[in-house]
């Protein structure tokens, strides 16, 4: 990959795959196990862009980032604390979580976003 390209596609063929999951304290649900394709890191600009996929559980999450996400394919429910009512996310659902937000993430079909994260 060239690093000093303008333009950066985001071929999952050219990056390794992390694995990982939650924090197996902030679990309540499942054994939800993810994968991670980290296409863009900028440290400098605390900016990082890539692929989430996560398969079903439910996790206990609070941002200090902030993070925009577009659902690429499955289920996942977003249960904000303090909200009545929860968000359901599927397929072309786009959105922004602010620092501060905090709640309960759940996978209901096995999820895959594009993201893009930028650190306080």
């Amino acid at each position: 990959m060239d690093d000093d390209a303008l333009f950066l596609g985001f071929d999952l063929t050219a990056v390794e795959p992390e694995d990982g999951g939650p924090d197996p304290d902030l679990i309540i649900k499942g054994n939800p196990r993810s994968r991670t394709w980290l296409v863009e890191e900028r440290d400098a600009e605390k900016l990082y862009a890539g692929v989430w996929e996560s398969t079903p559980g439910a996790w206990r999450v609070v941002y200090d980032e902030w993070e925009f996400c577009s659902i690429l394919s499955g289920v996942s429910i977003v249960h904000e604390t303090g909200k009545e009512t929860p968000r359901v996310l599927r397929t072309g659902d786009s959105f922004i979580l602010r620092p501060g937000f905090s709640g309960i993430w759940e996978v209901v079909e096995t999820t895959r976003k594009l993201f893009v994260v930028r650190m306080p």
